[in-house]
Parts: C-alpha cells; sequence; structure tokens
C-alpha cells in the first residue's frame, strides 16, 4: 500500500469515528449490549443445583432417622420438607412441589442395627434430567456422610473399604459460574462483533453514500480497512469491558496472562467482524443485516460452541459443521485462560483455527465486495 493509499484508508477511517461518535448506536452495541447480556446471563443461567426442595418421609420417628434426616437439614443443597406419608409427599411431586423423596421405613433404626442394613428410598424427580443427576449424587453425599459419623460415634471402623479423598481441579469449588462466564463472553462477543460491521456497509447503501465513494480513487480493499479498524477498536473494547465485569462482578479467577487472552481476543474479533464484513456486503439493508448476522451468529455459537452442550456427545455431522463456528475455539481459549491458565496445547492450535477463520471470512467479503452500482 503506498502513500496515497494510506492517506486515503486514514481519511476514511477518520470519516467513520467521527461517524461513530455522532451515531451512538455502535458505542452502545460494542460496550453497552455485551455489558447487559453479561449481566443477565451470568446471573440467570446456573448449572448448579441450590436449595432443591426434597420430600422427607419418616414412618417411625427414632434416633437413628432423626440423625440421618438432620442431614439434609444441614445440607446447603436441599431444602427439606416433612411428610406423614409417602403417598403425601408423592403428591407433592407430582405437583412439582419437591424434586425428590427420601423414604425412611417403620423398621429403619432396628434394621439400621443389624448386619444387613437398612434400606433407604429414594425417589427423583426425572423430568429434569440433570437435576436428577445431581440430586441423586447429594443424596448420596448425605447418606456416606450420616454412615461415617455413625461409625465414628459408635466407636467402630468405618464400614465403607474405600477411602476417597476427591481433589477438583481448576474449578475446585465446583462453580457453575466460572464454567460458564467465559463461555458468554464468546458468545455474546460473536453476536456484537458481527453486528458491528453487518451494519456499516449496509448503511452506506441506504444512505446512498456508497455510490459516492465508488467514484473516488480508493479502492474497495481501503473501504474494508477502513470500516474493519475502528470497529475492530470497538470490539476489543467491549471484549476487554466483558473480561473485566467476568473477574470483578462475578469473581471468576483469571489464572492465565492478560496478554495471551488479548491476542486471542484480537483474532476471535477478526473472524467476527470478518463475518460481519461478508454480512454486510450481501445484504445492503441494516435490517436484513442484523436479522442475519442474529441467526447466522448467535444460534450456532449457542449450540455448537460447547458453552453449554458437550460436543463430543453430538453425531459426527454436528460436530464438522461446528469447525466453521468461530465460538467454539474461543470459547475453549477463554475457559482454559481463566480457570486453567495458559495451556498451549489447548490456546495454539484453537488460536491457529481462528487464523484460519479471520483469513476465510476477510477474504471471502474481499471477493463479494464488487464496485459496481448494480
Amino acid at each position: 500500500m503506498n502513500g496515497a493509499a494510506l492517506r486515503r484508508v486514514r481519511g476514511l477511517m477518520r470519516k467513520e469515528a467521527l461517524q461513530i461518535l455522532r451515531d451512538p448506536s455502535a458505542l452502545a452495541i460494542a460496550f453497552l449490549l455485551p455489558a447487559i447480556l453479561l449481566w443477565l446471563f451470568g446471573y440467570g443461567v446456573t448449572l448448579d443445583a441450590r436449595r432443591v426442595p426434597l420430600g422427607i418421609v419418616v414412618e417411625q420417628p427414632g434416633a437413628l432417622a432423626a440423625s440421618f434426616a438432620a442431614g439434609f437439614d444441614r445440607s446447603r443443597y436441599f431444602d427439606p420438607h416433612r411428610y406423614l406419608t409417602g403417598q403425601a409427599a408423592e403428591r407433592a411431586m407430582a405437583a412439582r412441589k419437591v424434586d425428590g423423596i427420601v423414604w425412611l421405613r417403620a423398621d429403619f433404626g432396628r434394621q439400621a442395627r443389624g448386619s444387613a442394613g437398612a434400606p433407604i428410598g429414594v425417589i427423583i424427580d426425572g423430568v429434569d434430567a440433570n437435576t436428577a443427576r445431581l440430586v441423586e449424587g447429594y443424596v448420596q453425599q448425605v447418606w456416606a456422610g450420616w454412615v461415617a459419623a455413625e461409625a465414628a460415634r459408635q466407636g467402630v471402623r468405618d464400614p465403607l473399604p474405600l477411602d476417597v479423598r476427591p481433589r477438583v481441579r481448576f474449578n475446585p469449588s465446583v462453580n457453575s459460574r466460572h464454567y460458564l462466564i467465559p463461555g458468554l463472553i464468546a458468545l455474546i462477543m460473536t453476536l456484537t462483533g458481527a453486528l458491528l460491521t453487518a451494519l456499516v456497509i449496509a448503511r452506506e447503501w441506504e444512505r446512498g453514500t456508497m455510490e459516492a465513494l465508488m467514484v473516488t480513487p480508493v479502492a474497495l480493499r481501503e473501504i474494508l480497512i477502513a470500516k474493519l479498524v475502528p470497529y475492530f477498536v470497538l470490539g476489543m473494547g467491549g471484549m476487554l469491558g466483558s473480561v473485566a465485569i467476568a473477574v470483578f462482578l462475578f469473581g471468576v479467577p483469571l489464572h492465565g496472562s492478560i496478554v495471551v487472552l488479548s491476542a486471542c481476543a484480537a483474532l476471535f474479533m477478526l473472524a467476527t467482524l470478518g463475518m460481519g464484513l461478508v454480512i454486510s456486503t450481501v445484504a445492503r439493508n441494516q435490517f436484513v443485516a442484523g436479522q442475519i448476522a442474529l441467526i447466522t451468529t448467535f444460534l450456532p455459537a449457542f449450540i455448537l460452541s460447547g458453552f453449554v452442550f458437550d460436543l463430543h456427545s453430538t453425531p459426527g455431522f454436528v460436530q464438522a459443521i461446528s469447525h466453521v463456528v468461530a465460538a467454539r475455539y474461543f470459547v475453549a481459549i477463554l475457559q482454559s485462560v481463566f480457570l486453567a491458565g495458559d495451556v498451549w496445547a489447548v490456546i495454539l492450535p484453537n488460536a491457529a483455527a481462528l487464523v484460519v477463520l479471520a483469513a476465510i471470512f476477510l477474504g471471502l467479503a474481499r471477493a463479494l465486495a464488487r464496485k459496481r452500482l448494480d
């Protein structure tokens, strides 16, 4: 690019920057929209089960039954409700008032003192399979803790032959928010990044200023560069703002390097802005461009990025389609940088995929752009 071309690009970039300052909608998309979406999703989406309503049925009160039931009162995962009969508890479950029932039969105390042990009835509402699995695991935790406490109180050796000491790495508090927030950043920035550039060229066509640009000596690649750079700066600002919200508002630990995160975010932003430019060159109407950007970015990123749904459990053709979704690679990078640190075995291949996607989308935008009025 020679000196004259650089001056033209600089002038077009100044024009675009002034247009951004005069029209606050771009600033709102870059900064306000990610903050609002991150706040809404961050507080509204969780995979944790807290204060799960649980029905407790004790047919014959006794010391052992009371001590076992008290374990659920002390658990932070359950909100126990006492029922006199199993039928009453089952009616409550059918009415969605409780998600599970723990049923201690009349001879629980006598059988518990015997060598055969006492059966504990556990009925779980399986409508929500995820919550059902969590409730099952939490009930087993309470049961194991009660068995160990009773064995210690009676001065006998713990009857369980195994000494299990689990250690959770990278997210020791097992807080789903720490896992979801980094993925949310990728999801939201996919939408806002594509929206930022999806509207710019369509806006020129709508206002009739594209024709004026075409009669000037400026080349199409110079127009695209001038459109890309200011929105890249805006997008990176929104990205860093989202990272700050994740760290300071939601308390997500950032174990990796902010430099590495910023470099990968720049690659991701180039890919999403390039996708927006492709949309903008095809649709010459801002409303249509916005709709296309919403459908082709947010929904695929939500379903095919691995943000919530495990891609390894999906059919092969779905996994193949997911390879063109930039958020898939950025979600893996963000979750690694936030929770595990700079794990290069994760970062490098995903960053390389983002480079390829950015080159494809930017090259496609250049190929589709034509200096013609038809």
